[in-house]
């Protein structure tokens, strides 16, 4: 099956359900309306702007239908669709349309403005803005175009953090099976109602969307976040299923509509991107919510493991067991010890490497099929997986390897600690040392979490700094920025 088809035989099996709803203008569209804009969209960009089979052509939009169109009309069309970050500058955005070649660049009259600049310094030959309300009228329907499972649907740029972005091959192959595991692993169906409030560009949303339009579920779609927005949104469409970030969690439990908000359909929460504090996940339990820790990373679909709702309670913190078609094995790492190994993962949700990077992608992806997550894991006598940190993040101090994921983990068990982020400092003695940076949520010091620690922890794995700050700077996907943070302590170091 080809990605591409999902919304259209969606749409020939039950063209009268409801698929979306857009929480910003109260529109509801059906599968079939969603179907016929994305074709009518399709044959413009194909008669007027020549987009054809392979073009790279990038999407600047907030969540909306229009995006919705884009990315169904890459599937009928062909072309290989680049959605940017909204929150990067034009200097940034300009070195993903470089090194993609990009054709045409679609946006939102909302980001009219934006790219503008951006094609003013970026070879983007076209230009259009997309017209939520215009496609649904007689255009003419778009001739589907033959792909073939390894044809490219999307390249997702990964955030950056760490140097150049790097574009992720994403193949039809790839999002249908992501689509196909999702839907059977959550055990998604018909019935099934999912609040987005995360942005569309990121790989996040791109599994939820396909997975329940698959089944013929339906999407309630936020512009943006706005935590009492996302409850009463949950309340009055019945939502049975959320998915977000450990921040956006933590927002939800902040809102004055909280302790009244009937949560009541939903069957379960997952949360991803970062460890789930453990207070924070108390917190639902406590409203009956079931939460679920996931994992996954752009190039495997942000979607690899799953578990039921009873073993989240019985393995807390466990990433669960590898998906449907899934394989993970855990690779040695020199010098790393106790059970700790490399994640890898092998299977047909896996990406074909990246745009234009032959060393990148052998790095990454080996000759026999595995993807080499860069994750370090271990897995218990059961079958179930944890992360134990990420392995550029690992600190040596003495020769010791110290994990920050544990660290953090430890921190976050505390009930003043509502955020936490440990990195690794330059020390004369042992090498390195590991540093925290703390959000509290109720008065606490330094020396009162050390102590809270020291009964957990080993002595060498105390943080040898502690600092507080009102929030922990983070990506445009909800992660911890380490290397800001890292930048911080150099700066004070005077380095």
């Amino acid at each position: 099956m080809i990605a591409g088809d999902i919304l259209s035989e969606r749409a020939r099996l039950s063209p009268r359900d409801e698929a979306l709803l857009t929480v910003a203008d109260g529109r509801r569209f059906t599968y079939g309306e969603l179907d016929a804009r994305a074709s009518h969209l399709a044959q413009l960009l194909r008669t007027g702007l020549e987009i054809a089979k392979g073009d790279r052509v990038g999407i600047l939009a907030e969540n909306g239908v229009a995006f919705l169109d884009a990315f169904f009309a890459a599937g009928r069309l062909g072309f290989i669709l680049i959605p940017l970050n909204t929150r990067c500058t034009a200097s940034e955005l300009a070195q993903v349309a470089r090194d993609c070649g990009m054709k045409a660049l679609l946006h939102s009259e909302r980001y009219a403005a934006a790219a503008a600049d951006l094609c003013s310094v970026a070879p983007i030959a076209l230009r259009l803005q997309l017209d939520d309300r215009a496609y649904a009228g007689g255009e003419e329907i778009c001739a589907r175009t033959s792909c073939k499972p390894e044809d490219l649907y999307l390249l997702l740029y990964t955030s950056g953090t760490t140097g150049t972005p790097k574009g992720v091959m994403i193949p039809h192959r790839m999002v249908a099976w992501n689509a196909y595991n999702t839907a059977a692993s959550w055990q998604l169906s018909a019935t099934d109602v999912s609040s987005i409030c995360t942005p569309l560009y990121h790989a996040g949303a791109c599994v939820s969307m396909p997975a329940l339009f698959l089944l013929g579920g339906r999407i309630v779609l936020h512009d943006g976040f706005d935590a009492s927005a996302v409850l009463r949104a949950i309340e009055c469409e019945r939502c049975t299923f959320f998915f977000g970030v450990p921040t956006i969690f933590e927002m939800l439990t902040r809102a004055p509509d909280w302790p009244a908000a009937d949560l009541s359909s939903l069957r379960w929460c997952i949360s991803g991107g970062a460890p789930l504090p453990a207070p924070l996940a108390e917190l639902y339990r406590q409203r009956g919510l079931i939460m679920k820790q996931g994992y996954g990373l752009t190039e495997a679909g942000v979607n690899c493991f799953a578990m039921s709702a009873g073993e989240s309670e019985r393995k807390k913190g466990s990433i669960g067991k590898p998906m449907l078609f899934t394989q993970a094995k855990l690779a040695p790492v020199p010098g790393v010890a106790d059970g700790v190994g490399e994640l890898c993962l092998r299977g047909p949700h896996v990406a074909s490497g990246y745009w234009n990077r032959p060393e990148a992608t052998a790095q990454t992806f080996d000759t026999e099929g595995w993807l080499h997550t860069g994750d370090l894991a271990r897995v218990d006598d059961e079958g179930f997986y944890w992360i134990a940190g990420r392995l550029k993040e690992m600190l040596i101090s003495g020769g010791v390897n110290i994990y920050p994921a544990e660290i953090e983990t430890a921190l976050l068990d505390h009930p003043a600690v509502a955020a936490a982020a440990v990195v690794g400092v330059p020390d004369a003695q042992w090498g390195e040392v590991p540093a925290a940076f703390l959000v509290a949520r109720a008065p606490v010091t330094a020396e009162e979490v050390t102590v809270f620690l020291g009964q957990r922890l080993a002595r060498y794995k105390l943080p040898r700094r502690i600092e507080f700050l009102a929030e922990l700077p983070r990506t445009s996907s909800g992660k911890i920025a380490k290397k800001e943070l890292q930048e911080r302590l150099a700066r004070s170091n005077g380095a």
